[in-house]
């Protein structure tokens, strides 16, 4: 069946929505949703009933239903905001309130006929959402995702588990790690699907939340993979558990904190202050600044899915005191101890963390390489050379013996 609304075409049978002829591009499940309440637009679906026919029996969060309604509005041209065509009835369901006209598809002969499948939805690697309890009792959301040697991350800067499986930032990572190894990452104390209200946001806790995910993985062994500020975390804990670590990726990572490398204090403090005032507000100037440094050559629709990832991921008091540790982090006479083989990637340009970081930390750790990426961005996007550079290091580093 296809279903024509405004400009577009939702062809059910070709698993494909279409905007003046051209494919629009969309996950799998945002397709499912969006084809359910136009086929349902005669009345309002309960919230129940959609969860049902979208992901069964599934576990599925509150912020994953949202980041699919929110991509299913972006495909049709419409905002949470504006609510054009799709409609949220609080506390009761959603409503498609398009004007919409249903037609038979067109007969043509089984060259003609084939299904078009949104772009990669062969590759598509779901994840399974679990938790396990840190040794202070605070509880730490994890998943696993893909076939293959372990490869554990670290935690960094503000995660949401269900959030970044969708996001144009990070779902390419994942996607990409996941191909040839078990994913196991997970959302740090205090943001994402993890224990919000925790007292001890501390380095060593941070440090204890991943002794606690490798305990509930069942893997005694493993690689382990450090980003951004999980790169300290990850060296830290290669240093402790030499027995677990077979390899170590850091990327874009630092072992001294903004503080610690001598950035001004009061440009920081200042920068606190803007996160605790006005991180959880609609308007997202005071998150831009990060993302600004995050992704500096980013879309428009990277940067706003970047700006909610941190608005959803925790609040301003919680951002702010994650900001305070990792500003104070200095381990740099501890990497000469780390024993376990070592890749050191790291953007030439990156505008969040110096490249000298990385330099640094490849110095310092016993036989590591570093391999220099040439990009400003502190996360490589999909679309920049430097990401296909980045893969096939990592790939071909992990698959050494």
């Amino acid at each position: 069946m296809t279903y024509q609304f405004e400009t577009f075409e939702l062809d059910t049978d070709r698993y494909e929505l279409r905007r003046d002829g051209e494919a629009v591009r969309m996950e799998p499940q945002v397709f499912d949703v969006l084809a359910y309440l136009v086929e349902h637009h005669d009345r309002m679906v309960p919230k129940d009933e959609l969860l049902e026919k979208v992901w069964g029996d599934k576990y599925i969060s509150e912020a994953a239903v949202n980041s699919r309604l929110m991509a299913a509005r972006r495909a049709v041209g419409d905002s949470g905001k504006e609510q054009r065509l799709i409609k949220t009835m609080h506390g009761r369901g959603f409503r498609f309130v398009g004007e919409v006209n249903a037609a038979a598809p067109v007969v043509t002969s089984p060259s003609e006929a084939a299904p078009i499948a949104p772009a990669s939805a062969a590759d598509e690697i779901d994840q399974i959402v679990r938790f396990c309890t840190a040794s202070d009792g605070v509880n730490i959301a994890y998943a696993t995702m893909g076939e293959g040697p372990p490869l554990l991350k670290a935690p960094n800067w503000l995660t949401h588990l269900e959030y970044e499986h969708e996001s144009p930032v990070w779902r390419h990572w994942w996607q990409a790690l996941a191909q040839d190894h078990t994913l196991i990452r997970f959302d740090q104390r205090g943001s994402g699907l993890s224990d919000r209200n925790v007292e001890d946001l501390s380095f060593e806790a941070w440090i204890r939340d991943l002794e606690a995910v490798a305990d509930a993985s069942g893997q005694q062994t493993f690689d382990l993979l450090g980003i951004s500020q999980g790169g300290a975390v990850a060296v830290e804990y290669a240093i402790r558990h030499p027995e677990r670590v077979r390899r170590m990726v850091i990327y874009g990572a630092y072992t001294r904190g903004r503080l610690a490398r001598g950035d001004s204090l009061s440009m920081f403090q200042a920068t606190l202050t803007l996160m605790r005032e006005g991180w959880g507000r609609d308007n997202p100037a005071y998150r831009q600044i990060f993302t600004s440094q995050f992704l500096p050559d980013a879309t428009t629709e990277q940067m706003k899915w970047f700006n909610e990832l941190q608005r959803i991921s925790t609040s301003g008091e919680n951002a702010a005191r994650i900001q305070e540790t990792g500003s104070g982090i200095n381990i740099l006479d501890r990497l000469p101890l780390v024993s376990a083989p070592t890749l050191v990637l790291h953007a030439i340009g990156d505008e969040r963390v110096p490249f000298s970081e990385g330099r640094l930390i490849a110095s310092l750790i016993p036989n590591a390489r570093l391999v220099s990426l040439d990009s400003r961005n502190h996360l490589t996007r999909a679309d920049e050379p430097a990401w296909q550079k980045l893969v096939t290091e990592v790939r071909t580093f992990l698959s050494e013996p």
